[in-house]
């Protein structure tokens, strides 16, 4: 048999290390954790670490101006939680005057409707570091190299001068051309207009400059005072809703995580909002099915995680809001009952009918970590849109994010636009236990791809006994809807086999080729623990600019 192309990739990045391993999209980040790792601190500190170095490196993915969600779990004290720092919808949000608009707004000031919620994340998981893990490390030094980076500068990788050419075109309407605002432009576009160029110098001084104060003053220096005002300033000279008053309320919250029996195995997400449901929802149909016999690869195994996708999605789509504003049955929706009786509906000779269109998704990096005292971290954090909002507010250097234009404004939607309310979140990292030990930490970018390239990671690495870089490798495939279609379709990269293709196509699937290491299936990385060894193994994804790193 011929080695297949992702298998001779997964050969050649193979880390392995016995004290602590990270993975991030981005190289500049995962040093920064490792290194961080290296001075004894937690993997809630190299987490912190690589998460600011990306809001500076990587800012068509993620930044200060974004959300983030986490989980955490402490082996030492068999402790598993979930943090939800996410943004509430501005309080002077009107479901009726966007409605007259045609709806909310996916670039510009209105769609900058929710509270960025990432830094108060960043400032509770230190919280637990600090008063839980013992961190010897001080809030400061986790955002060292995130200053030094935006103040010195950064060489462009592919990913974010890749975005940089597809949001400056001026022929692709308005969702594009986001150098048409002045703090984009002042930030992101030289005087030259050379803003593309892979290895230019992305200086950040306003992003340095807040980045310092809130190592000097703490996290909540954000939410309270000068920046919070700031920020708010330039709401209004744009006519956005974001006030003081939204920064001052906000909070994140930790949470008890959902979870789902795999094959014996522990899997968490995240509650809602996040979609962490539907991750967990599809995983627990695939746990009714013999997925090892379907065959890695073959078409029956594409097949049958789409069927349960749209599934999955379909009671997503039913319920999905923020907890605090509707019911959401959750127990019986995650019940093995639930799933057995959803995998009875998937035909296997037979693709279902289309649901209904799903909206496009946004953009995201998610990074997991692992320590030598066991404590698992596996986070995500995301402007929504490349680039968000494409607003980078006043002087601050902070480009806030646009997932407020998520919400409906169908008024019997679960996620209804309202006051204080938080939009239907894409973001939901997992993590796989075996008892009290973490086995996988692994996660993705990618909106609606995350729960299949989540399935994709689990089903490889669990049923089909791939290392975690081939797995990460493997072929993938996106169901879902792209930028500017109006009809759902699979997506596959071109290395699945031509026979593959022509079969799902036989079964009504409706497909599209990509190529063979294509973005849009997002990012992905894991950490895989070795249950004799204990050491870890690392994976990174080729489609983008990341490593895995240990020691």
């Amino acid at each position: 048999m011929n080695v297949s192309e992702h298998e001779t990739i997964a050969r050649r990045t193979n880390p392995v290390a016995g004290h602590g391993m990270i993975t991030t999209p981005h190289y500049l980040a995962s040093q920064s954790g490792l290194a961080i790792l290296r001075r004894g601190g937690t993997a809630v500190d190299a987490a912190i670490a690589a998460g600011a170095v990306l809001s500076v490196v990587y800012p068509q993915m993620c930044g200060l101006g974004g959300d983030a969600f986490w989980l955490v779990h402490d082996t030492a004290r068999g402790e598993s939680r979930a943090l939800n720092a996410s943004g509430r919808a501005a309080r002077a949000v009107n479901r009726e005057k966007f409605a007259a608009l045609g709806g909310i707004p996916t670039r510009g000031w209105l769609s900058a409707i929710t509270v960025p919620g990432m830094v108060s994340g960043w400032g509770e998981a230190y919280a637990y570091s600090r008063d839980v893990l013992g961190t010897r490390l001080s809030w400061a030094d986790l955002l060292e190299d995130a200053i030094a980076y935006a103040e010195e500068g950064v060489p462009l990788a592919s990913s974010l001068a890749q975005w940089l050419r597809e949001d400056t075109r001026t022929d692709a309407g308005e969702s594009r051309n986001l150098q048409r605002f002045a703090g984009f432009r002042r930030v992101f576009c030289t005087a030259e207009g050379d803003i593309c160029a892979i290895g230019r110098n992305l200086r950040q001084p306003e992003l340095a400059t807040t980045l310092r104060r809130l190592a000097g003053e703490g996290w909540r220096a954000f939410y309270e005072g000068d920046i919070a005002a700031r920020i708010a300033a330039d709401m209004r000279t744009g006519g956005g809703l974001l006030t003081e008053e939204d920064f001052a309320a906000h909070h994140a919250d930790w949470q008890e995580p959902l979870r789902v029996n795999y094959r014996g195995f522990s899997v968490l997400n995240c509650p809602p909002n996040s979609q962490g449901l539907a991750s967990l929802a599809l995983l627990g149909i695939l746990s009714q099915i013999d997925v090892r016999a379907l065959g890695e690869g073959t078409a029956d195994y594409y097949h049958v995680i789409i069927e349960a996708t749209k599934l999955a999605f379909a009671d997503r789509d039913r319920y999905l809001g923020d907890p605090e504003f509707t019911d959401i049955p959750l127990a019986e929706l995650l019940s093995p009952n639930h799933a057995a009786a959803q995998a009875a509906r998937i035909d296997m000779r037979r693709a279902a009918a289309a649901v209904t269109p799903l909206d496009p998704h946004g953009d995201t990096i998610w990074l997991g970590v692992v320590d030598a005292q066991g404590t698992a971290v596996s986070m995500i954090q995301s402007v929504y849109h490349d680039f968000g909002s494409g607003i980078v507010a006043g002087d601050t250097g902070v480009l806030l994010q646009n997932r407020g234009c998520f919400f409906s404004l169908d008024p019997g939607s679960p996620n209804c636009l309202a006051p204080g309310k938080r939009p239907f979140h894409t973001l939901n990292p997992p993590m796989l236990l075996d008892g009290d030990a973490p086995r996988l930490i692994y996660g993705t970018m990618g909106g609606e791809g995350q729960p299949q390239t989540q399935a994709a990671l689990v089903t490889r690495i669990m049923d089909f006994g791939m290392m975690p870089q081939e797995a990460v490798c493997a072929p993938r495939w996106l169901y879902g809807r792209s930028w500017g279609e109006a009809v759902n379709n699979i997506r596959l990269e071109s290395r699945i086999e031509a026979s593959v293709v022509e079969e799902l196509r036989r079964r009504g699937h409706d497909v599209a080729v990509t190529t063979a290491f294509n973005d849009v299936m997002g990012h992905a990385g894991a950490i895989w623990r070795h249950p004799e060894t204990t050491f870890l193994w690392g994976a990174a994804d080729p489609r983008g600019d990341g490593i895995a790193a240990g020691w």
